[in-house]
């Protein structure tokens, strides 16, 4: 599910005669895109590595697959693939959990809001002809738990995470309870364990004096 950065959230969608288009999103949590789940099989894309490169393509519920033509239209019409149904996927750098789509002109996937007043009028246009990253070209991807990559971390890396309780208590300063421990070695594993540490100093120091 591609999650376009509209003032309503919705997802991109395709019809079965091969339309793109936004699609307002049913399922979504105190308006939250990064809890949307889709309410329609328009919705949902299958995304797969193109054999042999580093792009991808996105096949639609009616089994053809996303395009972007030389003057940025979208559609998916193909039921095959050529560098039209191809796209190179970006994390965006400043904003964690957010993706760039690229086509192979190198321009990027982005809506232009709709400015019609009609109840059932779609939320944006979404085209393919931006030549800039910018806060309407930044998509999240919500994928199903089960395809989600996987991070190797190495033998070594994993060996560094681990920690004792008794050094974390040494860390802390004071005996800590079970909750603080597991939390502490998440941070461990996750890269924040000094701030996490440093809170609960924090903590002791005002449950010290207060």
């Amino acid at each position: 599910m591609i999650v376009l950065p509209t003032d309503k959230p919705s997802a991109l969608a395709c019809d079965a005669g091969g339309k793109v288009f936004a699609l307002p999103i049913e399922n979504i949590v105190d308006g939250n895109p990064a809890s949307a789940e889709p309410h329609d099989v328009r919705q949902v894309w299958v995304a797969n590595r193109v054999a042999g490169t580093e792009h991808f393509r996105f096949k639609g519920h009616h089994g053809r697959y996303l395009a972007c033509d030389k003057i940025g239209q979208l559609s998916a019409t193909s039921e095959a693939v050529s560098p039209l149904e191809s796209f190179n996927v970006i994390a965006t750098a400043d904003t964690p959990g957010t993706f760039q789509i690229q086509t192979l002109r190198d321009t990027f996937l982005t809506i232009k809001p709709s400015t019609s007043t009609k109840p059932n009028a779609p939320p944006a246009e979404v085209r393919g002809d931006a030549d800039a990253i910018t806060f309407n070209t930044t998509l999240r991807i919500r994928m199903q738990a089960r395809f989600k990559p996987r991070i190797r971390t190495s033998k070594e890396e994993r060996e560094k995470s681990k920690i004792s309780r008794r050094e974390l208590e040494e860390a802390a300063g004071r005996r800590l309870d079970e909750d603080e421990v597991r939390m502490l070695k998440r941070a461990k594993r996750e890269g924040d364990f000094h701030e996490r540490l440093l809170e609960i100093k924090v903590k002791s120091k005002h449950d010290k004096f207060g």
